[in-house]
């Protein structure tokens, strides 16, 4: 998920008074008034442009409107002078990103409800276009060319070779991936060969491959009920910790990874997934215990928010916010999948362990 979704970004209270200044003034430093207290000139600062001259009464400056005379000090209550507390928000449009997710939500119980096999087209389509904006980003911010036409035609088949063909047929796919990257790169100049196909074969990996394991879970008996766990189990993990961190999270989880997470949030997203673990075992699983669930959700929690702070890592890395913007209010396709993907493999062996792959 994104970094903004664990604890939200305070919004900077400003002083009490305001001086208007031109658009080419440079921001004015907090200086004491008669009264000693301090004030800045917010709206300079939020023009953002540093004067020439350096000087505050320059003969272009338009005329500035009255100021308000400051309150006199109250000799009892001292504290009234104090800056207002500041408020919480949220870093994304909330609105654009719940209609996003309950569209996104519509369109893959759909296709779990009708035919298994549409499914699997949802998740070869979410592969490819992952794919395209991780070789985009990592072409535009660091120059390395991931050849995309091979990690594609690959990364689609090594979904529906583990549709078909389970762990194995997705290994053999995964090779093959990898040995199309290599060849395809051969027809350009040897500059950078290692560099590029080395991040091919780390893509081919971290998304197709990753993915494969939710076609996998839809091959048993079971399979949507399966599958809905673990996004079930993902989405929840994450909901929580945005719950509770943004309510009381304080304590920094990785600050120079992912600034807005919090080990509250952290302890918010183990309790609500545990929560959640034990009912899906216990109602949707087949042969599932409660008990089963609260590992699975723990895992679960442990694992999204390892997934969150890995593509953190990438995107600090490649100097980005998001990894596209096809989806308003969350980013690309790739800000949606960082939690998933690595989850999906965690989901899949333990459900295997406790009840089985049939």
């Amino acid at each position: 998920m994104n970094d903004s979704s664990w604890q939200p970004e305070p919004v900077p209270a400003g002083p009490a008074y305001d001086a208007q200044v031109g658009p080419h003034t440079r921001p004015m430093p907090i200086v004491p008034d008669a009264a000693g207290r301090d004030f800045d000139d917010r709206e300079a600062r939020d023009r953002g442009a540093a004067s020439d001259g350096g000087s505050l009464f320059r003969a272009d400056t338009p005329p500035q409107e009255p100021m308000p005379s400051p309150p006199p000090p109250h000799a009892e209550h001292p504290q009234d002078s104090s800056p207002p507390p500041q408020k919480k928000r949220a870093g994304r449009d909330l609105r654009a990103a719940i209609g996003v997710g309950v569209g996104l939500g519509a369109v893959i119980f759909a296709s779990l409800l009708i035919v298994k096999a549409v499914f699997v087209g949802v998740v070869v389509v979410a592969v490819v276009v992952g794919l395209w904006e991780l070789t985009s980003r990592l072409q535009e911010k660091k120059g390395i060319k991931a050849p995309l036409v091979p990690l594609a035609v690959g990364g689609a088949a090594m979904v529906i070779a583990g549709y078909v063909r389970g762990a194995e047929g997705a290994w053999v796919a995964m090779a093959l991936t990898v040995l199309a990257v290599l060849v395809w790169r051969m027809t350009e100049p040897p500059e950078d060969y290692l560099k590029d196909v080395t991040a091919g074969a780390f893509a081919a990996f971290y998304v197709p491959f990753l993915a494969t394991f939710v076609a996998m879970l839809l091959t048993a008996d079971d399979g949507p009920q399966r599958v809905i766990t673990f996004l079930l189990l993902t989405v929840v993990s994450d909901t929580g910790a945005y719950a509770v961190g943004w309510r009381f999270g304080k304590t920094k989880l990785a600050r120079r990874i992912s600034p807005g997470k919090t080990r509250e949030g952290l302890f918010g997203a183990v309790a609500f997934a545990m929560v959640a673990g034990a009912l899906c075992m216990e109602f949707l699983i087949d042969g599932g215990a409660w008990w089963q669930g609260l590992l699975l959700g723990l895992a679960v929690a442990v694992s999204a928010t390892l997934g969150d702070l890995g593509e953190s890592m990438i995107k600090r890395d490649l100097g980005i916010k998001d990894m596209g913007t096809l989806l308003p209010g969350h980013g690309g396709i790739m800000d949606r999948l960082d939690s998933l993907l690595p989850t999906a493999p965690v989901v899949w062996l333990l459900l295997a362990a406790f009840v089985g792959t049939g």
